[in-house]
């Protein structure tokens, strides 16, 4: 991860500013028949000193937060929004977006769409084919390369350089075929890199192999049965933009939701969505990038608790858009906002880090 000591700085300020006038005042998130239930934070029994220094510090200083929101054994206990965002306002996920796929590829291996990852991708992406750059080591790649990122092309979103680069892609006129035709770097499954287009290329095997464009399978099969109806797949690019190629925009409580179906291993309000085995194998690590761990588009992300580590499931998106799990805890946390492509954006790992993570594990209230 990027330094982040002007993070820590904050922080710091945090814990030094608010000592004298607090202006900052908690209410319960309120119950809004969406699925969701609320509890008061006083009833948590811990010391809230830092999250009210937290909240001081953030609607006094300039910040580029959007919203935090906090589930704590299933139920929302925090729930803030800044700059005019609200509870049924869309964000823009960005690349929270990938992890959300991940959960869509292993719904379509659970209705039998879709036999294994194993499988080559030309099995079930008949349509484009590589027609430049013709490479033997392009009928390796599997369904399990893009989701671990190391499909072998030149693609690699951190390295302006790189021909996959996305903005690169995004100025093309046929993002898949485009892809495709990128010249290989690596044997498949060896090196992974970064990539968003393998990512792309996994919604349109989803769409192809099931015969539904990837808003239509995601609201059959995980959005309707999460109760899940404000949502939209859209881009920034000025491009005309194919289904598969398209990010989602929803609410924090539905960002909510999804986190909570990974904490409770696929199942929401008791009914199987997506089968424990792949929530299991798809959040568990197989890879490394920027030597973080990584598993089918999830990450692994380390937090520091005094001598203690706590490793959570995390969905990361640029700008500052997070899932962020703590199966241990049984907490999820929500962060949307708006540093795109700044250091800001790593604020919310140091609120974690600092605030919530101390609060809630250090115990009742003496």
């Amino acid at each position: 991860m990027k330094n982040i000591v002007t993070l820590t700085i904050f922080i710091l300020l945090i814990n030094t500013f608010c000592y004298g006038q607090n202006t900052y005042e908690y209410a319960q998130p309120k119950n809004l028949e969406d699925g969701w239930k609320t509890i008061n934070l006083q009833s948590q029994r811990v010391d809230t000193t830092k999250i009210y220094k937290l909240f001081n510090q953030l609607y006094r200083k300039e910040n580029k937060l959007h919203s935090i929101l906090l589930v704590k054994n299933g139920k929302i206990v925090i729930e803030e929004y800044f700059k005019n965002h609200s509870v049924n306002r869309q964000h823009d996920l960005r690349s929270t977006t990938k992890s959300i796929r991940s959960i869509l590829l292993g719904i379509a291996i659970d209705k039998g769409f879709i036999d294994s990852i194993d499988d080559p991708i030309s099995k079930y992406l008949i349509s484009p084919v590589p027609i430049k750059n013709i490479d033997e080591r392009k009928d390796k790649i599997t369904i399990k390369h893009l989701l671990t990122m190391s499909a072998g092309f030149d693609c690699n979103d951190w390295d302006k350089k790189s021909k996959g680069q996305e903005d690169k892609v995004h100025k093309t006129k046929n993002w898949l075929q485009y892809t495709l035709n990128l010249p290989m770097v690596n044997e498949p499954g060896v090196v992974s890199n970064y990539c968003s287009m393998g990512t792309v290329l996994i919604a349109e095997i989803i769409s192809q192999a099931s015969g539904m464009a990837i808003d239509e399978f995601a609201k059959q099969h995980l959005f309707n049965p999460l109760n899940i109806s404000n949502v939209k797949w859209d881009h920034t690019s000025n491009k005309k933009v194919i289904p598969s190629a398209k990010r989602l925009y929803m609410t924090s409580r539905d960002m909510a939701k999804i986190g909570q179906l990974i904490l409770d291993h696929g199942k929401w309000n008791e009914k199987q969505i997506v089968s424990k085995k792949w929530i299991e194998e798809s959040t568990t690590p197989k890879t490394k990038i920027t030597e973080i761990d990584y598993g089918y588009l999830w990450w692994n992300i380390p937090f520091k608790y005094k001598e203690q580590i706590i490793v959570s499931k995390a969905a990361t998106g640029n700008g500052g858009q997070y899932i962020i799990i703590f199966p241990e805890l049984n907490i999820v946390a929500i962060f949307t906002g708006g540093a795109y492509n700044s250091e800001e954006q790593m604020l919310p790992f140091v609120i974690m880090n600092e605030i919530f993570l101390p609060t809630f594990m250090s115990g009742q209230k003496t």
